[in-house]
This record gives structure tokens, C-alpha cells and sequence, in this order.
């Protein structure tokens, strides 16, 4: 080849490699769904989707959100990370019966485009202090009401949407159905279904970052973008509920396994249980006092098991339990995050039954006649092996001891007598009624 047909061979390499480079990628939807409490498995994942789609160039970005609220500090990060993307975003309270409550409304008002299906619902941002009464002070609770009045106003006027209605959602928590808010300005648009959401979309105008788009979604059907295992584990045991389950739980087989060593299996199930319960704790904001009630009400209803009571400690020990899950989540941003209190309710009433049972069945035990162990021998029959004079040998549960006769009378070989008392590794035989029974178990009486 010589240098003419060099030259020419370079040049349309050149022309190829520019040609395939200025070719678009082919356009798509990311499409996720942001499913329970605000927090900060739902932040991480949401911010993954959006740095997902910036990087593979997704034409646009679709959240379809079901939440009852969470974390202030979550819901602020959502927010942050869908007003900084540089994709077109669309949040989508769906389907119908979902709703978009506290935190939820928020996030709806700052997407590119707000959008809901029919039979939802949006509103209720009024700030509902966690752990019952977290900023007891007026003043206090009014300033966390007008921040987050103000951010939520500031949102929608962003977005060019009714900021007056927007902020009666957190001064009166208002909340509306999805007609409602289409007619009031709330939300851009209702949509019953992804293909009729990307229809609307159509020819809409939005800013992303620094770029004013003309949405043209494709048609199709978007790429659905799902938790991995570790985003969905991380979700389920943030939940306030299951957190608590786990501590109580873990804590419950920890002091178990103290109370009765052996196998390790209560021990270790706890200590994990604890592990995974303290780490759901470390993915919200809790209260100390409430682990400490939690931990102590678990310790006095095993202390009264250990002490034999009448049930009192059980009650005292419900009652921290109860109060603990009460005030164990605190979120000094005035958001509502709680452990259910039909939860707390149902864990209760079993641990108070499984404890009421068991102190019945040892109060009951201790009435009975022992039947076990060396005091178990009490009453049982002995045949005389050698004869007690006063001391010998006789054979009881088929095993020989050392015994003795009881008032000093010897016994001679053969006969039978009762167990009085067991002295260290030695029987004390007594006659029965003043009495020997006959060796072969006659119930006839002889003199002695």
C-alpha cells in the first residue's frame, strides 16, 4: 500500500468514527418506584436513578410515588438531588389509592413535572411531631412550620405552580384528591396509565439544570429500574416497626440465653437480631430514652418470671415496653415517624400473654411434688440389700445407696422401707406407719 492509498484509508476511518459518534443514542425512560417511608434507603436509591440517567442519557426520569411522609432531611436530599438534574424529571402519585402525604408532598412539587393518577391523593405536610411531643415549645413548633411552609411555597412558584395551595398542605394540612389538584394548579396533569403519563408529557416545556427541554418522550414502554436486594433489605429494616421488633426481640433471647446457656443458638439469633435492629436505628433519628425503656421493659418481665411475682413486674414491664416504642423514633424536623401503635399494641398483648403463661405454668410447678432429682427420692420405696444395722445398703430407682434406718432400728435384708430424707449421698429408710412392708410389695402390715 503505498502512501496515497494510506492517506485515503485514514480519512475514511475518520469519516466513519465521526459519523457513528454524532449519531444520538437511541432514547428512553427510566422509570422507579419510591414505595413507603421517606428515608435514607429512598434517598440513596432515587439520587442512584437520577446520577443513572444522567450517565446513560435517559431522555427522562419517572418516580412513581406511594408515601405516607419521613424524614424532613431525607425528603430535603430528594428534593436537592431532582432540582439539581440535569434529566427532566416526572413524579407520579400512582396507582390509584396511593398517596403523596407529608414529605411525599414535597417531592411532587419538585419534579419538572407533577403528575397523579385517579383516586389519589396529595397534602398533609402539617409537621406532626415523632415521639409524641418532640418540640413541646409553641415557638418551636411554629418556626419548623414556617420553614417548611416556605420550602414548600418555594417549590411550587419554581415550578410555576399554586403556591397558596401548596402551602396550606403544611399550615392546615390540607389535602386534596387528584382532580382537585389538576383544577387548583397543584399538579400539571392525571394520567390513569404510563402510556397515557408519556402522552401528556408530549410537547411540555421544562427546565433541567441549565437547559429549557421540549419533552418527546419515546413510545414504549420505560426502563424499569427496580431496589436491588441490599436497597430492599436496608428499606425493610429502616422501618420504624421492624426496627423495634428487632431490638425487643434481640434483646428478649439475649437475656434468655444468659438465664439458660447451652447451644448458643438463642444467644447468636439475638445478637444478630440486635445488629439488624441498631442498624435500621442508625438509618433513623431515635431516641435514647426509648432504648433504655425498651431494654428495661424486657428485663423486668424476665425478673419476674426469675422471682416468681404475681404479675405486677409483667404489667410495670408492658408498660415500658409500650411507652418505649412510643418515644423511640424522634425527628427533631417535626416530620411523622413512629412505630404504628397497632403494632405496638399486637407485640404487647403476645409478649404479655407468653409471659402470663409461662408465670402461671411455674407458679403451678412449685405446688407440685417434686418428681426429679434427689428430692424427687422423698416417699419412694427402698428394698434393703444389706442389712441397716443401722447403716447398709439398699437398692432405690434401681440403684443402690448407702442408707441408713431412720430411728436406729436395724432392717434386715429383704425388706422394704420409705425414703425419709436424703442426707449428702445417703438415704434415710423409715418404716411405713411405724411398719415394714413385706419384701414383693404385699400390702399386708407385720410387726416390725
Amino acid at each position: 500500500m503505498n502512501r496515497n492509498d494510506r492517506r485515503m484509508a485514514v480519512i475514511v476511518l475518520s469519516a466513519v468514527l465521526v459519523f457513528f459518534l454524532s449519531v444520538p443514542a437511541a432514547a428512553f425512560v427510566l422509570a422507579a418506584s419510591l414505595e413507603g417511608t421517606v428515608g435514607i434507603s429512598m434517598e440513596q436509591f432515587a439520587g442512584d436513578i437520577l446520577d443513572r440517567a444522567e450517565r446513560e442519557q435517559a431522555t427522562l426520569v419517572v418516580f412513581r410515588l406511594d408515601t405516607p411522609g419521613g424524614l424532613v432531611s431525607s425528603m430535603r436530599g430528594i428534593t436537592t438531588a431532582i432540582l439539581e438534574s440535569k434529566v427532566p424529571v416526572v413524579v407520579w402519585v400512582s396507582p390509584s389509592g396511593a398517596r403523596a402525604a407529608s414529605a411525599g408532598a414535597f417531592i411532587l412539587q419538585a419534579a419538572h413535572v407533577a403528575a397523579m393518577a385517579p383516586g389519589t391523593n396529595v397534602g398533609a405536610a402539617q409537621p406532626v411531631m415523632a415521639s409524641g411531643k418532640d418540640a413541646p415549645d409553641t415557638d418551636m413548633k411554629k418556626k419548623i412550620t414556617n420553614d417548611l411552609a416556605a420550602q414548600i411555597r418555594s417549590l411550587a412558584q419554581l415550578k410555576k405552580r399554586n403556591a397558596d395551595v401548596a402551602e396550606r398542605m403544611v399550615t392546615e394540612s390540607l389535602s386534596i384528591t387528584a382532580e382537585e389538584a389538576l383544577s387548583l394548579g397543584v399538579v400539571d396533569l392525571v394520567a390513569s396509565d404510563m402510556e397515557s403519563l408519556l402522552l401528556g408529557l408530549r410537547g411540555r416545556e421544562v427546565t433541567a439544570g441549565t437547559r429549557t427541554l421540549h419533552l418527546d418522550p419515546p413510545s414504549g414502554p420505560p426502563v424499569e429500574v427496580s431496589m436491588s436486594l441490599r436497597e430492599r433489605i436496608l428499606q425493610f429494616i429502616s422501618s420504624p416497626d421492624i426496627a423495634y421488633l428487632l431490638l425487643t426481640a434481640g434483646v428478649l433471647a439475649i437475656i434468655f440465653e444468659v438465664m439458660s446457656p447451652g447451644g448458643f443458638i438463642l444467644g447468636t439469633a439475638g445478637a444478630v437480631m440486635v445488629l439488624l435492629g441498631a442498624f435500621g436505628l442508625r438509618m433513623l433519628p431515635f431516641n435514647w430514652a426509648g432504648i433504655i425503656l425498651l431494654a428495661a421493659g424486657v428485663g423486668v418481665l424476665v425478673l419476674d418470671l426469675l422471682v416468681g411475682g404475681i404479675g405486677v413486674l409483667s404489667l410495670f414491664g408492658l408498660a415500658a415496653l409500650v411507652t418505649g416504642g412510643l418515644i423511640l423514633f424522634r425527628a427533631p424536623g417535626g416530620e411523622l415517624l413512629n412505630v404504628s401503635m397497632s403494632f405496638i399494641a399486637g407485640m404487647s398483648i403476645a409478649l404479655g400473654l407468653f409471659f402470663f403463661a409461662a408465670l402461671y405454668l411455674i407458679l403451678r410447678s412449685l405446688k407440685r411434688k417434686t418428681s426429679s432429682g434427689r428430692e424427687g427420692m422423698i416417699g419412694m420405696e427402698a428394698e434393703v440389700m444389706e442389712d441397716l444395722a443401722p447403716v447398709g445398703l439398699v437398692k432405690c430407682r434401681g440403684e443402690i445407696w448407702r442408707a441408713r434406718s431412720g430411728d436406729g432400728a436395724p432392717l434386715a435384708k429383704g425388706r422394704t422401707g420409705k425414703v425419709a430424707a436424703v442426707q449428702g449421698m445417703t438415704l434415710v429408710i423409715e418404716e411405713d406407719g411405724g411398719k415394714i412392708l413385706p419384701a414383693g410389695g404385699s400390702s399386708e402390715k407385720t410387726a416390725g
